[in-house]
């Protein structure tokens, strides 16, 4: 396994000889002829090992070690390998203490270098993998499965199983809490980099001033409160891939970076004057109309283009009722789980309201739902009443009908469903008359019969 290495030892012939040896195998290598000059490149990037020698003017190898221990987290630090010609027992068992991988008795043979090398970088690769997969063990999303039969799921199993072969760029579209994660889980872990990280990013999460640091990192000293280096989100999927949640709200200047890295597989870590290759497979997802922001100088039009080679649209709940069903008893059964409780499933009427509800929000919101009322219910049957007490959005459609006149339900029922059009554009005028089918001019008429703006 490839990866970087910062190689320091005062003896010239020795950083030349095992330079190249380690370049033959692959790896990016920086020297590093004393050990001022090791602690410098520390400080400017994150490397994946450190072959360091023990005895070197100005400072030893345990020196630096002891400085990367006391001002980097031990989560960003790189894997060790002690060099050296005066070993003792005494400096052995301190470089271990100190996060020391192995140690190497000077003279040795290169090849014993490349195994150890090769070693270390794995073992680093699966712990930065398994420390991101903790981290995120309590996210949202818990299992990974699609559930449901219906056509339009159908064609975007069809069309994940398609592309997770290749590492082409996938573009995932949909509506809030349609499960569009999911998606790029599914791809990764059917590609052939799923023994590799897949590392998540919600990019609307992030603070602006944040976000490029998040993605590309920085070397330390970069801004203020920056006390040490750190590896970014790309650097971190090395090899892996990336999902980028709510890639339409990134800012343009952080774009235009995201750009570079699709076209060239390079970045530089904020502060950092050194260029870094990286090998990772891109996946985004986002609930807005790139096209639309594109053309409203929001979003780089190069960069839409790069992300959108492989298009793949989740579908509204609304649109494949037929899951429905098969997803109510999906999460029932995980939520009882969890509480502990007994259910058996749900009542013939509840589980006709769940099927005739728009579900603005999606899947997510039945999910919700469905906690819920597992958590409120108290016999082994959900009924109408357990799945909709306390909602703040969700009732049934039956208990939203105002009255018995004709002409009061067909004004509530336009008056509601302009409401929900708004709402799910975002105010956007010209999107929400989209989502109905209508003209703009038709809903500025309605907006003003039953008035809805201002």
């Amino acid at each position: 396994m490839a990866g970087s290495i910062l190689l320091a030892d005062d003896e010239e012939k020795i950083l030349k000889t095992l330079g190249r040896a380690l370049r033959d195998d692959g790896h990016e290598v920086t020297t590093a002829k004393n050990g001022r000059e090791a602690a410098r490149c520390l400080s400017e990037r994150a490397f994946d090992l450190l072959v360091i020698d023990f005895l070197m003017p100005d400072r030893t190898g345990l020196d630096v070690i002891r400085e990367l221990a006391a001002s980097t987290p031990e989560a960003e630090r790189p894997a060790i390998v002690m060099m050296t010609a005066h070993g003792s027992i005494e400096s052995a068992v301190e470089a271990m203490k100190l996060g020391a991988r192995d140690y190497l008795q000077k003279p040795f043979e290169v090849d014993e270098l490349l195994v150890l090398a090769r070693r270390a970088l794995e073992d680093q690769r699966a712990r930065t993998g398994l420390r991101y997969l903790l981290s995120e063990r309590d996210a949202e999303f818990d299992h990974y499965g699609i559930i449901g039969r219906s056509r339009p799921i159908r064609d975007v199993i069809t069309r994940a199983e398609m592309v997770a072969e290749s590492k082409s760029t996938v573009l995932v579209t949909g509506e809030t809490g349609t499960g569009k994660e999911l998606v790029a889980r599914a791809i990764h872990a059917r590609s052939a980099q799923r023994n590799m990280p897949m590392i998540k990013v919600n990019c609307a999460a992030i603070p602006e001033t944040l976000l490029e640091s998040e993605l590309f990192g920085h070397v330390r000293g970069a801004f203020t409160g920056a006390s040490f280096t750190k590896k970014g989100r790309f650097e971190l999927a090395e090899g892996g891939t990336i999902f980028l949640d709510e890639v339409g709200t990134i800012v343009l200047s952080v774009q235009a970076k995201l750009l570079r890295v699709l076209q060239e597989r390079e970045f530089e870590p904020l502060g950092a004057e050194r260029t870094q290759r990286v090998d990772v497979r891109v996946i985004a997802a986002t609930n807005r109309d790139l096209r639309q922001l594109v053309s409203e100088g929001k979003f780089l039009e190069d960069l839409f283009y790069r992300l959108n080679v492989i298009p793949i649209t989740m579908p509204p709940l609304r649109e494949r009722r037929e899951d429905i069903p098969l997803l109510v008893d999906h999460f029932v059964r995980r939520f009882a789980e969890r509480t502990g409780k007994k259910i058996d499933g749900v009542d013939e009427k509840a589980m006709a309201e769940l099927a005739g509800y728009g579900w603005p929000g999606n899947v997510r919101e039945l999910e919700n739902t469905i906690e819920r009322a597992v958590v409120l219910a108290t016999g082994s049957l959900l009924t109408s009443q357990s799945v909709w007490l306390m909602s703040a959005t969700a009732t049934p459609a039956s208990a939203a009908i105002p009255s018995l006149k004709l002409h009061q339900n067909l004004e509530w029922a336009e008056r509601e469903t302009m409401r929900r059009a708004l709402e799910q554009a975002r105010g956007v005028k010209k999107d929400a008359a989209e989502l109905m089918g209508i003209s703009q001019r038709a809903l500025s008429h309605y907006l003003a019969k039953y008035r809805l703006e201002g």
